[in-house]
């Protein structure tokens, strides 16, 4: 859309009309839970509707058009809430949570190679049947399958069939405040169950069980995999190749992926909109020497559909690239159609089918990205390129090339924030020298495996390959290691977010319409957004809280008074970024602390913690526990470090309102602790099954 026109924005983008109410069903019957009937009513219900009002006189059908819009958005709604309701495979009558207990034979089918991981080899894993009652229930669902690596590597494959005799345990969240939902990501892939398997405890059955066209894609990505890996041989320069060209991230060095995230160019290396289009454009620059041509304009969108769509099969046809071809063969068909639609309304249309599809698209993060940057593009490029006019040639097309930066940007910001807590301050920078280069080396690439036949052109272009990934690292923890490369630590809430979204469309309304209502309207929202920012503050400046985390096999302990918080632990989460960024990091960012060990309310004296007349207790070791009249008062009791204690001992020592008992204990003394706290009547806690243990003190 080249101006701001008056009309109303659904006659401008009629597939807003639809997207909308799909979008309110699918939220509602998610977060309500309502159930298949209610939807086929409403359903129903507006099919009766919209029928009654072609009964009415013409004169009257006028008056009360307004009841075909209402008929048809309540479909709409319905349709979504259907959609949502037949997806959620808990819902499924075969759904295998509803058959499986413990001690019953799994048959497994594997639905992907076996991925190599630091302690053990990983594979996603469909379940096809429970072994009950002496019969085989089929059952639909998957699992997560760890072999441990101080066995023999399996010798499995896309397709192999498995017996199982352990235990299948429930995927959990690790519970710590802030942090991922684990459970809920792995809930939208159908994934429920996981199993840590070593030699004894599966069975290997001969016949495979594989589906031609996933057998397909497979075969393609592992010949793609194998041209990359005999021509690029570094390793660091290898992963990124694999990750740009086909979105293949198992051998991504984690730090390097950090710094990549710091610089805010990480959509480099997860294959998405960003490779598509840049495809996308080599080929509309490829055509413009033909476009006198009357059959070059019919040739055009069929040729870029099928080299799109070549490329999504050759990258393995993730769900990422999969979205992101959809989205672009839109916009090809309305370019194509140039003078019937928009690319607002192409948008519109392919996000519409993307969320028929799979509505759960709509919390993935990949998805919501890619519509907003591609949006946000599509608004503000021209407005922001237009801000100098340069007249140099090569200063206007790096001009050019920072405009589209920019203006991703500015939708995509409210979605940063929110997700990942934080602000890449070189954005500018290094988009403007690492996406074109990414996109040589992607052009590349794919050179490289159109001309895989000819060894010794292969290995020069490999090595070419190599050294152009090799300076763009090199840039990027260059860029990384400067100060201030990062605005970290940055919480705003998903009421925050919206508002922010909100600020930014009246903006962009008031620059096009000059209406000041909507200058008005803005600021209005972004005061609210500071407002509400403002707040927040307050409450975290009164906070004082203990928080014990889920942390594997470790000890984490924050105390928090207002803006600060003292750690009591063990130090390797000080030193381990990985540990620390993804257990403990994100409840710090939630609750807006920094480290200080200076918190005038708590005091702490040997092993106990007290604060605003409260006090914890930790144990660590063997503890001397001789018969107490009276008991000593403490109001929470922790466990940690498997200590060689009973709680009998500590319940006739201790009057204690609540025990914990931490990840850093074993599993079997959390059960022996556990069998002894229920049978004694106390309240107790499991970090490792429950989540971090949050005390507001």
């Amino acid at each position: 859309m080249k101006h701001y026109s008056s009309k109303p924005i659904f006659k401008r983008i009629p597939a807003l009309r639809l997207l909308i109410p799909l979008v309110a069903g699918i939220l509602v019957q998610f977060h309500f839970k309502i159930g298949l009937n209610f939807f086929l009513y409403v359903a129903v219900g507006s099919l009766l509707l919209f029928g009654i009002f072609f009964f009415f006189k013409p004169t009257i059908k006028y008056s009360v058009r307004w009841l075909t819009g209402i008929s048809i958005t309540l479909l709409i709604i319905a349709l979504g809430g259907c959609i949502s309701y037949i997806r959620n495979i808990e819902n499924n009558n075969l759904w295998v949570g509803k058959f499986y207990k413990n001690n019953v034979p799994v048959l497994l089918t594997l639905q992907e190679p076996i991925v190599e991981k630091p302690k053990s080899y990983k594979a996603l894993a469909q379940i096809n049947a429970l072994y009950i009652n002496n019969n085989w229930q089929l059952t639909k669902g998957n699992a997560l399958i760890y072999f441990r690596k101080d066995s023999s590597k399996p010798s499995l494959q896309y397709g192999s069939q498995i017996i199982v005799i352990k235990n299948l345990l429930p995927i959990i969240n690790a519970g710590n405040p802030g942090g991922f939902n684990y459970a809920q990501y792995c809930a939208f892939q159908k994934i429920h169950f996981q199993v840590f398997l070593n030699d004894k405890e599966y069975a290997v059955l001969p016949n495979l069980n594989t589906n031609y066209f996933d057998n397909l894609i497979l075969k393609t990505k592992l010949k793609v995999l194998k041209i990359l890996r005999k021509n690029i041989t570094e390793p660091n320069q290898l992963s990124i190749a694999e990750a740009l060209l086909i979105g293949h991230r198992d051998d991504l060095d984690r730090d390097l992926v950090q710094s990549y995230s710091n610089t805010g160019v990480v959509h480099i290396i997860a294959i998405s909109g960003l490779h598509l289009g840049m495809i996308y454009g080599l080929l509309i620059l490829l055509f413009k020497p033909f476009r006198r041509f009357k059959s070059a304009n019919f040739l055009k969108p069929i040729f870029i559909l099928l080299v799109l769509w070549g490329f999504c099969f050759v990258a393995g046809a993730a769900p990422s690239i999969l979205r992101s071809a959809v989205m672009f063969s839109f916009i090809v068909v309305g370019e194509a159609m140039s003078k019937k639609t928009t690319i607002y309304n192409s948008l519109a249309a392919s996000a519409f089918l993307l969320l028929l599809i799979n509505p759960f698209n709509l919390w993935d993060v990949g998805f919501q990205l890619s519509y907003c940057a591609v949006l946000s593009i599509v608004a503000f490029q021209k407005k922001i390129r237009n801000l100098f006019y340069i007249k140099n040639k090569l200063i206007r097309f790096l001009w050019n090339l920072n405009a589209v930066t920019l203006s991703a940007q500015v939708l995509t910001l409210p979605i940063v924030l929110y997700h990942f807590h934080q602000f890449p301050t070189l954005f500018i920078v290094t988009n403007l020298i690492a996406v074109p280069f990414s996109g040589l080396i992607l052009y590349m690439e794919i050179l490289l495996i159109l001309i895989n036949s000819f060894n010794t052109l292969s290995l020069i272009l490999g090595n070419v390959i190599g050294y152009c990934i090799n300076l763009m690292n090199k840039f990027i923890l260059f860029a990384d290691s400067l100060p201030f490369s990062v605005l970290p630590s940055i919480q705003i809430s998903i009421v925050q977010a919206c508002i922010l979204f909100a600020s930014i469309i009246c903006f962009w309304i008031w620059d096009n319409s000059k209406k000041i209502k909507w200058m008005v309207i803005a600021l209005s929202f972004l005061a609210a957004f500071f407002i509400v920012r403002c707040i927040d503050f307050i409450n975290k400046s009164n906070q004082q809280k203990i928080i014990v985390y889920n942390v594997p096999n470790h000890t984490a302990i924050d105390l928090i008074e207002g803006r600060n918080y003292q750690f009591i632990g063990d130090t390797i989460l000080t030193e381990d970024g990985f540990l620390r960024n993804f257990h403990i990091k994100p409840s710090r960012i939630l609750h807006r602390v920094s480290p200080n060990n200076q918190l005038p309310h708590f005091s702490i004296q040997n092993n106990i913690i007290s604060c605003n007349g409260k006090s914890i207790l930790i144990i660590d070791k063997r503890l001397e526990t001789p018969l107490r009249n009276p008991k000593i008062m403490v109001d929470v009791i922790v466990l940690t470090n498997n200590p060689t204690i009973y709680l009998k001992d500590l319940h006739n020592t201790f009057h204690c309102n609540q025990y914990v008992f931490d990840s850093s204990n074993p599993f079997w003394k959390i059960a022996y602790w556990k069998k002894d706290a229920d049978s004694l009547h106390l309240q107790h806690h499991t970090t490792s099954t429950d989540g971090a243990f949050v005390m507001n003190l």
